[in-house]
């Protein structure tokens, strides 16, 4: 049979740099041909072969309803009548940044944009422009979107100015970045001594989603309060795929059950909030947010911004998830996923970890959970991949790289988590 996936991959490549318009998409951490999604519905995409998947990327975190939830469509479709986009204020921009301050309670204002990248690059020209410093931290590991000074490694000592990690971005650009390791308390506690009158935030996903899924220790996250705080500097939340998507209140409510009054000053959010538009956002205290334009000096703008179309979608999207126990549930049904899983490689001898947070999951060919990043590169890559071939061919999709972490959807059914479960054990009797 011939695999239509193939030759629109070849059609691809002819016009589109590497056939793809996300690199993760193309396969090169797995090898082999990316499957071209014809349509999708609940828990469930098909292939150009026409082959069903199990779906547990769900676009990458947007999709915590499932594909082609009822009441998102009806919004959506309605929203679309009225037109696509005005260039002009809607009360729908109103009323999503009322729901985002009433479900983030550390954010007073918000600012709506288009991108999770768009979000991160203005929360940091915010914070210098609010703080008047120049220095910016950020831990390996951590992906804030494709901006010039967000694109750095750590370099080789300790508390050390980054690296560009991707051609065209001039060291000039990345020199007041600070790379340090994610869960790493004496970089951290170095790196304030050092710059702690220069630095204008420390930015952070709580919870990593880009090297798989590691939540910073409550420790860790307890000390770049203090310090943030002590050297006021600004405490920044990329919450862009763990926001609404760990819990209701984000990742930051997960943090203040063990620490009390915790809360950043500023909140970068995206994927969930849009429903699966491109739709992301910024928020924080109001005395920061003022200095957004036209307030402000702080400039930032963007003709899609609040688009009429993604915003009723949002809407509808955290609508839903607002309801009385729509966390509990798919709490239960990622963690019975991750244990089952677990469960299943321990049978077959197969260093095998897990961990979870709301609709949100992880998993290493590693016997421990990994706390950064270095500890993350220690699992086995290329047992990874006929794992993740294996799964591909039983009809279960999970992300096509080691380093990303997966997501479960309302619309996941207990059948789908068993037979997720099952296709791995078979899986795992090969590896």
């Amino acid at each position: 049979m011939k695999d239509l996936n193939q030759g629109l991959f070849d059609r691809a490549k002819k016009v589109i740099p590497g056939g793809v318009n996300s690199p993760v998409r193309a396969f090169k951490a797995v090898g082999g041909c990316p499957k071209f999604i014809t349509h999708a519905k609940g828990a469930y995409f098909w292939d150009a072969n026409d082959q069903r998947f199990i779906d547990f990327i769900g676009s990458w975190g947007p999709m915590i309803l499932g594909h082609g939830d009822e009441r998102v469509l009806q919004a959506v479709q309605k929203a679309a009548l009225e037109g696509f986009s005005f260039g002009a204020p809607t009360e729908r921009e109103i009323e999503l940044a009322e729901m985002l301050i009433r479900l983030t309670p550390s954010m007073e204002m918000v600012r709506l944009v288009s991108s999770g990248t768009e979000a991160a690059m203005s929360s940091i020209r915010l914070a210098r422009g609010a703080t008047g410093r120049q220095k910016i931290i950020k831990f390996e590991g951590c992906y804030h979107g494709h901006a010039d000074a967000l694109l750095v490694k750590a370099g080789s000592g300790l508390a050390t100015f980054g690296n560009p990690t991707s051609a065209g971005v001039p060291p000039e650009v990345v020199k007041d970045t600070l790379v340090l390791e994610y869960n790493n308390l004496e970089q951290l506690k170095e790196a304030f001594e050092l710059h702690g009158q220069e630095i204008a935030c420390v930015m952070i996903e709580p919870i990593a989603g880009n090297m798989n899924f590691v939540r910073a220790s409550v420790p860790f996250m307890a000390l770049c309060r203090e310090l943030c705080t002590r050297h006021h500097a600004l405490l920044v939340f990329d919450e862009v795929m763990s926001g609404c998507r760990v819990a209701l209140g984000s990742a930051q409510s997960v943090y203040q059950k063990s620490i009390p009054g915790f809360e950043p000053d500023m909140t970068v959010m995206g994927k969930v909030i849009g429903g699966g538009m491109p739709l992301a956002a910024f928020g924080g205290k109001r005395a920061v947010m003022e200095q957004l334009a036209p307030l402000g000096p702080v400039y930032q703008a963007g003709t899609l911004s609040g688009n009429p179309v993604a915003t009723a979608c949002g809407i509808a999207t955290l609508s839903a998830i607002s309801q009385p126990g729509f966390f509990e549930a798919l709490s239960q049904k990622t963690q019975a996923l991750t244990q089952g899983l677990v469960q299943s490689a321990k049978r077959h001898g197969i260093p095998f970890s897990a961990d979870c947070e709301g609709g949100m999951f992880g998993f290493f060919l590693l016997p421990e959970l990994p706390q950064n990043y270095p500890q993350v590169m220690k699992s086995n890559s290329d047992q990874f991949n006929r794992f993740y071939h294996g799964m591909l061919s039983q009809g279960v999709y999970f992300a096509p790289a080691l380093y990303e972490a997966g997501f479960v959807s309302a619309a996941h059914t207990a059948k789908d988590i068993q037979d997720t479960v099952d296709a791995a054990d078979q899986v795992f009797k090969s590896l």
